[in-house]
């Protein structure tokens, strides 16, 4: 029976030398979904990637890729392709070349036109397929290396930063490409330090941390974890705004905490959303009108912050799978 399963991981360990790049990683991620992994810098997301992609060998533990245990040799498992630190292509070719010589490699025969164009098209690089990338930008090397990973037609697609460079309009294209992907049946593993990339693409969302997992389950549940956030509240009436903020139970109010200007008619309350909508009814209540209401930082984005300083760690919904 075939696996539904795309990545396995029971206790994964890597180290470098003395250091512990990943520290005992349980991880599952199915089939048919685009998984997030995100962390700070140094938490293990590079070392994590490139195991998915052989490119290196877990020291301990285990690891199975589309229901296959990995070995301890280097080599992209069969059904996995992708790329880390950026694409690696050929600067003196042009972009349909390039493609065609993977293409060529990988023993893709008489259909290996087709599917370059198949591929240049997916990704919106049909116009410029006869340029060199050497004149591309960052946002079109990255999707001339989306194109090449699509070549592989793969069942698990491991991508690092793959929204780096883009212009809102090409990266709500490749975020609907990706979509497609794992709704046609493909895991599609997304590294981003981008929060809202990862809530806007992801279903899922693993977060290390000094090279262990304090999180892994649906996007929802993370942001949920934010708890008490700081609003931005823009109103007809400041000064009023000001005083209900100090009458509602549950809020505070705050001076322009970091990454918030402090500005004239604008009010930060900090707490819990059920209070912020109690503000709402209350401001409204007292005849000021609400301009203006949301957090200064995602909800994601806090939840990450508080996670990776606290060092704490949460269950995903319904316990490990």
């Amino acid at each position: 029976m075939e696996s539904s399963a795309a990545v396995r991981s029971r206790s994964t360990t890597k180290y470098y030398g003395d250091v512990v790049a990943l520290d005992g990683v349980d991880l599952d991620i199915p089939l048919g979904q685009v998984h997030g992994l995100v962390g700070p810098n140094g938490a293990g997301k590079t070392t994590l990637l490139g195991l998915l992609l052989g490119l290196s060998v877990a020291d301990r533990g285990t690891l199975e890729i589309l229901g296959s245990p990995v070995r301890r040799v280097l080599g992209t498992p069969g059904g996995v392709s992708g790329f880390l630190d950026g694409p690696g292509l050929y600067p003196s070719l042009t972009a349909r070349q390039n493609l065609a010589a993977l293409a060529a490699l990988r023993g893709h025969g008489a259909h290996v036109t087709r599917e370059v164009e198949d591929a240049l098209e997916q990704v919106g690089l049909s116009d410029v397929a006869d340029d060199r990338p050497r004149g591309f930008s960052l946002g079109m090397r990255q999707r001339l290396g989306l194109a090449a990973a699509l070549l592989a037609r793969p069942r698990l697609l491991v991508l690092d930063e793959p929204s780096n460079g883009l212009d809102p309009a090409a990266k709500r294209h490749i975020h609907g490409l990706l979509g497609e992907l794992a709704a046609g049946g493909a895991a599609v593993v997304v590294s981003s330090h981008h929060m809202d990339d990862v809530a806007a693409l992801c279903s899922e969302v693993t977060l290390l941390s000094n090279g262990r997992v304090v999180f892994s389950g649906p996007v929802e549940k993370l942001a949920a974890e934010s708890g008490r956030l700081d609003y931005r509240v823009v109103t007809s009436d400041p000064a009023v705004a000001r005083r209900v903020v100090g009458e509602t139970p549950g809020l505070e109010l705050v001076s322009a905490p970091g990454g918030v200007r402090a500005e004239d008619d604008v009010v930060v309350a900090r707490g819990p959303v059920s209070a912020v909508d109690e503000l709402v009814v209350r401001l409204v209540g007292a005849g000021v009108a609400v301009r203006g209401l949301g957090p200064t930082v995602t909800p994601l984005e806090a939840a990450f912050l508080a996670l990776t300083e606290s060092g704490s760690t949460l269950a995903p919904l319904g316990g490990p799978r």
